[in-house]
C-alpha cells in the first residue's frame, strides 16, 4: 500500500456498523477499488502479555479473550491484528469463538452495551520477529510499524486493547485532531 492510494481515518473502526454492513476494513478497501479481507488465525481465552494486562487494568495472570487476525489487501498480508478483551466483557460471546463476527467486534460490543468513549493510540517501529516476517512475507531488512490502540468506554473502563503489526514499506500514519 502506498501513501498515495488512500487516507484512512481511525474513527470508522471505532463506530458500530449498521445492519448488514461488512467490517470497516473490507468497506474502506472497496471504496478505494481494492479488496480488503482478513483471516481469523485464532480466538479464545489466553493470559495476555504484561503490557496488555496493564492497559486493560487487569491483575497479572488474569485471562482475556483474544482474536488474532491476518489482514489482507488484494489477497496479500499487510497487518497482524491482535485484539484483547476483558473476560467480563467477552467471555461466552461471539468474540471468543473461532468465527467471523458480522459487522466486526465494535458492532457486537455496542449490542452488548459497550460503546467507545475514548481512544488512546501509540505508534512504534521495530524489526519483526521471525513469525511476523513469515506471516507478513517481509524481507530480512523490512521493519514493521506497531499501532497499539486502547479503547475505553464512556465511563473510562478498558474495553479492548489491540496491537496491530503492519508492514512499513510505503505506509504513512497520519493523525488529525479536532479541537473543541
Amino acid at each position: 500500500m502506498t501513501n498515495e492510494e488512500w487516507e484512512s481515518e481511525s474513527t470508522r473502526y471505532l463506530a458500530p456498523r449498521g445492519q448488514g454492513r461488512s467490517d470497516a476494513w473490507t468497506e474502506e478497501a472497496a471504496e478505494n477499488n481494492r479488496r480488503g479481507g482478513q483471516r481469523l488465525l485464532s480466538a479464545g481465552m489466553v493470559v495476555p502479555p504484561p503490557e496488555v494486562a496493564r492497559a486493560l487494568r487487569l491483575p497479572e495472570g488474569e485471562q482475556v479473550v483474544v482474536r488474532r487476525r491476518l489482514i489482507l489487501l488484494d489477497g496479500l498480508p499487510v497487518e497482524l491484528a491482535d485484539s484483547y478483551y476483558p473476560a467480563r466483557i467477552a467471555a461466552g460471546t461471539e468474540l471468543a469463538e473461532q468465527k467471523k463476527v458480522p459487522g466486526g467486534a465494535v458492532t457486537l460490543l455496542a449490542r452488548l452495551g459497550h460503546v467507545a468513549g475514548r481512544v488512546e493510540e501509540a505508534v512504534t517501529a521495530r524489526m519483526p520477529t521471525e513469525a511476523e516476517r513469515e506471516a507478513l512475507q517481509l524481507g530480512e531488512q523490512d521493519p514493521v510499524i506497531l499501532l497499539s490502540r486502547l479503547i475505553l468506554s464512556g465511563d473510562d473502563q478498558p474495553m479492548e486493547a489491540c496491537v496491530m503489526t503492519m508492514t512499513a514499506s510505503d505506509r504513512v500514519l497520519r493523525y488529525r485532531l479536532r479541537l473543541g
